[in-house]
């Protein structure tokens, strides 16, 4: 199969800003994630002397299967950000550029490398060797078609606080699992069991292939396919959802009904400029927010009910 990556690349004076509202943008069209170049994010320490240099650009890319629909695509995305521009008086370009499924599976491995993102958890791709210290944990990871390595400071700031907050035995949901990664994180940190949904069917699979990959037994993981919580009828004692602030904000509504009493949820994917209007609903809701954290630009906000 082909696809088209139509790449949004600005210049703005608020580009957090920008950045999720083209991240909404394709989102509201259907894409499954985006990859979000940022010239201010540097190269974790660990990533290695053959790591690509920073974006000289911020960019938002989504990606379109080419089929019969993708004129009409292309033209409901310029027209959206036509209006988008107009709105927030950014400057962009769009670029498209078609790729093979097979080249995107791969075209992670020039710049994935073993990053360290909490204080035990290591993130490493399956194709390269990493010699660990005894206290660290290991998540080898293949993206393949799904978003998600563990490099963004969104991940990093959800295992920081699953390292943090989840306890042994704890149950775990992860809402917009990508590749896996906090599912792993969860089971290797001690959960009993983890559940992750994503209404990418491809991220499933690729879910599925990691939780294999590092020997997690069947008993103790389920993937679903589905939208947000909709279709989840259980409690958690902890549910992370590492997604776009505005998904966020919707969802805050519903996770009460999935969370054991005391509870806790761990929002992140929120650029700074949002935190204030999540723990806003959040308090009117009833939240007890009890960590919040920033890094780079994005932020994670932790609460209980």
């Amino acid at each position: 199969m082909k696809w088209l990556q139509a790449k949004v690349l600005f210049e703005s004076d608020h580009p957090g800003w920008d950045t999720e509202s083209i991240s909404s943008i394709f989102n509201e069209m259907g894409t499954k994630g985006v990859v979000i170049d940022e010239p201010d994010i540097e190269p974790e320490e660990g990533w290695g002397d053959d790591a690509i240099k920073p974006a000289q650009y911020h960019a938002v890319s989504g990606y379109f299967p080419v089929n019969d629909l993708i004129e009409k695509r292309c033209r409901i995305l310029r027209k959206n950000l036509k209006t988008l521009e107009q709105r927030n008086n950014f400057c962009y370009r769009l670029e498209f550029h078609q790729i093979d499924e097979q080249d995107w599976a791969h075209c992670w491995k020039q710049y994935f490398h073993p990053v360290k993102i909490g204080q035990k958890i290591v993130v490493k791709p399956s194709w390269e060797k990493y010699n660990a210290t005894t206290d660290e944990i290991i998540l080898e990871i293949d993206p393949g078609m799904a978003f998600g390595t563990g490099t963004h400071p969104t991940t990093a700031l959800c295992v920081q606080m699953l390292e943090k907050y989840l306890k042994p035995s704890d149950s775990f949901l992860d809402v917009g699992t990508g590749s896996g990664i906090l599912m792993l994180a969860a089971e290797k940190l001690g959960a009993s069991r983890v559940l992750g949904i994503d209404q990418d069917e491809t991220a499933v699979n690729v879910a599925q292939k990691n939780l294999n990959l590092n020997k997690i037994a069947p008993s103790k993981f389920s993937l679903i396919t589905g939208n947000l919580v909709e279709c989840i009828r259980e409690k958690f004692d902890m549910i992370a959802a590492n997604i776009l602030s505005e998904v966020i904000l919707r969802l805050l509504d519903d996770i009460p009904k999935n969370l054991h009493y005391e509870g806790i949820f761990i929002a992140s994917g929120i650029i700074e400029n949002n935190m204030i209007q999540i723990t806003e609903k959040m308090t009117a809701g009833n939240w007890h927010i009890i960590d919040k954290k920033t890094n780079q630009g994005w932020g994670v906000i932790v609460a209980r009910q």
